[in-house]
């Protein structure tokens, strides 16, 4: 279904992930940035994202819950997966960094899971953009953590439903 492969590799606690998408930088910055973006593509196959509060800004968070509505997926189905971003740094549209925290409902930080310090930039290439993303963990153990979750199929499934998004809004 991509017509764009994923470039991924560790470097010590650090994963990264590349990839370029057929639409202009500004676009894809948005749909990083923007709810009205984010609702119809963030997560893996199979899941929505039925709530989506974000304050873009430096100091401001984004506070959202993956749900799984797909019955096939067996005991994943119903099953909702809360994140917080907190907003370190913006230069739109070229780079964002924050930390993404497991959470509940309410904002609360799972302290028992790997909080992801992260920096996602915005690569111009005329009509099209590549994207790096580069999270950090604390530990070897919390990289071996999150990819034992499922991190890159996650990503994988979620970058390839952009790229979707992105041609539906493009056409």
């Amino acid at each position: 279904m991509s017509n764009s492969k994923m470039f991924t590799h560790v470097e010590g606690t650090t994963v990264i992930l590349e990839r370029e998408f057929d639409a202009p930088r500004d676009l894809v910055f948005a749909a990083f940035s923007d709810c009205t973006h984010l609702t119809h593509w963030w997560g893996p196959r199979g899941w929505e994202l039925p709530v989506c509060k974000m304050d873009f800004r430096v100091g401001g968070s984004w506070l959202y819950c993956m749900k799984c509505i797909d019955e096939s997926m067996g005991e994943f189905y119903g099953m909702e997966s809360w994140g917080k971003a907190v907003y370190h740094s913006i230069d739109a549209p070229t780079r964002i960094e924050y930390t993404d925290y497991f959470v509940d409902s309410e904002g609360t930080i799972n302290s028992d899971l790997p909080a992801t310090d992260a920096v996602t930039e915005f690569i111009d290439l005329g009509d099209r953009t590549k994207v790096i993303s580069r999270s950090r963990y604390a530990t070897a153990e919390q990289v071996k953590t999150v990819l034992d979750m499922g991190m890159l199929e996650g990503v994988t499934q979620t970058w390839d439903r952009l790229e979707e998004h992105l041609a539906g809004v493009r056409a």
